[in-house]
């Protein structure tokens, strides 16, 4: 994401918050790099990432949440 682009996108600024263990640990619910999964889950996933809960071992910045954030209430672009 750019400076000057306030835009969010999951290819490009989404997905890269996830780490390959996140993924694979939450692989049994839902896929963390799929775009579609991510989208339909995103309230669930703000609340914990929002809280710390999520990912356990190493809870997101702020700047991390506030992204994720930006990309939800923006419309989810892909």
């Amino acid at each position: 994401m750019s400076a000057t682009d306030n835009s969010v996108g999951f290819d490009a600024d989404v997905k890269p918050l996830f780490r390959e263990g996140d993924r694979r640990a939450m692989l049994s619910a839902f896929d963390l790099w799929s775009y579609d999964d991510v989208s339909e889950h995103a309230e669930k996933i703000l609340a914990r990432v929002g809280a710390g809960t999520m990912p356990p071992d190493h809870p997101w910045p702020a700047d991390w949440v506030d992204l994720f954030t930006r990309w939800v209430e923006g419309g989810k672009a892909p």
